[in-house]
């Protein structure tokens, strides 16, 4: 009488992270996750740990925690890891403002994000151990 189990949202050979509520506005936060799409893994975590951005830390957890499930809940093999997709989103932007001149009101606008990353498991290739 229980309930049928989910369906995986993501294919066989994937693995899924999400991190809500980082403090950036998408458009910063895009151009980190640019730098990572479409590497393998290790890369990746390098291109992420020596990056001067700031956000790059909370990207680079995202993606440790990707690897984590591959790992952990999917049986994937770490080594044959490369990101597959990593987008942004929109989450709440929090108001507030500062007197200005003459009775006007600067507003000021802290922006809220989110990030996805899915790693996919690729075979390697001959060519590629050479």
């Amino acid at each position: 009488m229980s309930k049928d189990k989910n369906p995986r949202r993501v294919a066989d050979n994937e693995a899924m992270a999400k991190t809500r509520m980082l403090r950036t506005s998408p458009q910063k936060l895009n151009l980190v996750a640019a730098m990572i799409r479409g590497k393998k893994v290790d890369k990746a975590l390098a291109d992420l740990t020596f990056s001067k951005k700031r956000i790059a830390g909370d990207v680079k957890k995202c993606l440790q925690s990707a690897i984590a499930n591959a790992e952990n809940n999917h049986s994937l093999d770490v080594d044959e890891l490369i990101v597959a997709e990593a987008y942004v989103g929109k989450n709440l932007v929090l108001k507030r403002g500062r007197p200005r001149a003459r009775g006007r009101f600067g507003k000021i606008l802290k922006p809220f994000s989110e990030l996805t990353i899915k790693v996919r498991q690729v075979e390697a290739q001959a060519g590629e151990q050479a």
